[in-house]
């Protein structure tokens, strides 16, 4: 049997946990962003703010902090395929609706002094820095929170295959993946099934035999092909980023077997 990266231990029978009062050295912070727009089109400044408060107190922790976030408040490529829209030039303008929630996050972060900069994928000399590996490692170990922008840069791809992607190549332990409207992974939807249970640990092989929707099936594969550990938590909670950043045991743990 493999060892278990480095965020997490292995129990006499097996099981997987999460240390509990671990602070990680680095993390990849995957947002969602429907939750940007407080359930409307466009940026909540007010939920932009709360989230930059929570990512500031952890980073001043001294956690290594990069972010993802999505675009779905902005623009779905998928969605705005079915209304005939050609795929390639609508996940574009999801890219560019993902650029701007990073630029909204970027302000209320450097609001609370936390140094903070953007890498995109799409050249936007202007309002950021293009995407290079070796530079966002470099400005997080000066303690600067980096947000990654405009997806892969390329279509076809999700947001969750970006924040692992971005996770691999920038040396992260783990990822974060925050989600909207529940607050890690069930034995099946909540939203339909009322006897469905939160899981607070499973291994990416458990995953698969259950078929747990965890996230991106490509991002899931990633993840577990390069043992790349994640945790699932709901955003919603009072100071629940914050807790996540800091390695509270939160959410569901997701690792390898």
């Amino acid at each position: 049997m493999e060892d278990c990266v480095d965020p997490c231990t292995r129990t006499a029978g097996g099981d997987v946990t999460l240390e509990t009062d671990r602070t990680y050295t680095r993390v990849l912070l995957k947002l969602s962003g429907e939750v940007f727009g407080g359930g409307q089109v466009g940026v909540d400044p007010d939920v932009v703010k709360s989230i930059a408060q929570q990512i500031a107190a952890a980073a001043r922790s001294g956690v290594q902090i990069a972010v993802v976030i999505g675009g779905g408040n902005f623009f779905r490529g998928a969605e705005l395929q079915t209304k005939g829209m050609d795929r390639v030039r609508a996940d574009y303008m999801g890219m560019l609706g993902i650029v701007m929630n990073c630029l909204a996050l970027q302000d209320f972060l450097e609001k609370e002094d936390i140094d903070t900069r953007v890498q995109t994928a799409i050249t936007m000399g202007q309002v950021a820095e293009p995407y290079i590996p070796r530079r966002a490692i470099r400005h997080m170990e000066k303690g600067r929170v980096v947000i990654f922008g405009a997806g892969m840069g390329m279509p076809f791809f999700s947001t969750d295959t970006v924040a692992v992607q971005r996770a691999l190549e920038s040396r992260c332990e783990i990822v974060l993946v925050g989600k909207s409207g529940v607050d890690g992974v069930y034995t099946a939807d909540p939203k339909k099934d009322p006897n469905a249970t939160l899981i607070e640990e499973l291994t990416y092989q458990e995953a698969v035999e259950k078929d747990l929707r965890v996230m991106d099936q490509t991002a899931f594969a990633l993840c577990a092909e390069n043992k790349l550990p994640m945790v699932v938590f709901g955003m919603e909670g009072e100071g629940n980023i914050t807790r996540a950043l800091q390695g509270e045991r939160i959410g569901t743990l997701v690792a390898p077997a």
